[in-house]
């Protein structure tokens, strides 16, 4: 079947803007789909019927015209946080022709001379600005994709609460089109409180003197987290999160969740990594959202409630990591029941009883212990002395496929 849907990218610069196969596409089409502002950029010579978008959106307008020649609109590269994307995930590749234009972050990286396979490249429309803050570091380059007019001067309060004021800012207003505009400043001393809905915020990171560094690598300090001593320490973190090898795309259940650092960590290590952290006591449940919008990670879901109730109906995990409560009652057994083939269970213990819990259940089904010992130097008088943290022990088990 030759395609029926072709997706359109359109730029600033209009219907003279487009190559030969989108402007064919667009003369054939009996009926055009997109946004107010896209439909208006063609002229009267296009004479498919068009149709703006629904709100809320859906696709259903354009799927229910299965078969008929239709064009879809799209800003710049319809598959670069664009619905083309989406409408891919729903029409088979052989009845779909997607024609781009260049994106807006193509368009920003030459204007700035940014070499764009060196640059992060992000979307605050209609997503939580506190994800950016996972990408901060100095050095780091990043295009960000705004919301609205309002969303660079968020920005720059968010990059300055975070150590980042000394941060360069450049936004561009209505790029590739004849209105296009640059400004230019620091995001400590941003000024303009909003300007064009439609643009793009360049971001060239620079942290204050006194910012910690934080890596994306597992064994973040302490001090990262707010916790109420309910805290998988950083060197355990580090040990714990390389057994529960993140891969990209899986999900971690985080079960006692504590402050949420393992399942925060989990998610830092790629963006596509998810994690449900379970965990019943208010006020952690409340340290759990600080530390995760702070640590730039705002997708973690906060589970309320207590193992193993709480973890009936979840997602099946690929990983799971109990960092509290491996004693009670039904938490390992419905851990192990909703765990993936071939995923992997990661529990820490620190009381006896509890390590006696994970021996045996490590007799029935195999895995490794491991007991961690960490000491740290601390003055003794004159001198200095090693000061023993409570070992750990550690149990790492695959499930069979």
């Amino acid at each position: 079947m030759s395609p029926w849907l072709t997706v359109v990218g359109i730029g600033e610069d209009g219907f003279k803007g487009l190559g030969r196969n989108a402007r064919h596409a667009l003369l054939r089409a009996t009926r055009i789909i997109g946004g107010q502002r896209q439909l208006d950029l063609l002229p009267v010579c296009i004479r498919g019927e068009r149709q703006v978008w629904p709100s809320p959106f859906s696709l259903e307008p354009v799927l229910a015209r299965r078969g008929e020649p239709v064009c879809v609109l799209a800003s710049g590269d319809p598959m670069f946080y664009g619905v083309g994307a989406s409408l891919a995930r729903q029409v088979p590749a052989a009845e779909l022709l997607i024609v781009p234009a260049p994106s807006s972050v193509s368009l920003a990286a030459a204007r700035l001379g940014w070499p764009l396979q060196e640059v992060v490249t992000l979307s605050v429309v209609a997503r939580p600005l506190a994800a950016l803050n996972m990408h901060l570091a100095s050095g780091v380059r990043l295009l960000v994709l705004s919301n609205d007019g309002r969303s660079p001067a968020a920005i720059a309060s968010l990059l300055a609460e975070s150590g980042f004021g000394p941060s360069r800012l450049s936004v561009f207003e209505h790029l590739g089109g004849a209105d296009e505009r640059r400004i230019d400043g620091l995001a400590a001393d941003w000024q303009q409180a909003s300007v064009a809905d439609l643009n793009l915020v360049a971001i060239d990171c620079v942290a204050s003197c006194a910012t910690p560094r934080l890596s994306r690598l597992a064994g973040l300090p302490d001090s990262a987290f707010k916790h109420d001593g309910q805290l998988t320490k950083r060197d355990v973190r580090a040990i714990t999160l390389a057994r529960l090898a993140p891969v990209p795309g899986e999900l971690l259940w985080d079960v006692g969740a504590g402050s949420g650092s393992i399942g925060i960590e989990w998610m830092r290590a790629h963006p596509s990594c998810r994690a449900l952290a379970i965990e019943a006591d208010e006020g952690r449940q409340g340290l759990i959202e600080h530390n995760r919008d702070a640590l730039g990670v705002p997708g973690l879901q906060l589970v309320r409630g207590k193992a193993p109730e709480a973890l009936r109906g979840l997602e099946a995990p690929d990983a799971i990591f109990i960092g509290g409560g491996v004693t009670r009652d039904g938490v390992l057994e419905t851990c192990w029941q909703q765990l993936r083939p071939g995923g992997r269970l990661v529990a820490n213990a620190v009381t006896l009883q509890s390590e006696m819990t994970l021996m045996n259940w490590r007799a029935q089904h195999g895995g490794e212990l491991t007991r961690v010992h960490v000491a740290q130097a601390q003055p003794l008088g004159e001198f200095d002395t090693w000061r023993q943290a409570l070992p750990i022990t550690l149990l790492d088990v695959v499930k069979p496929q």
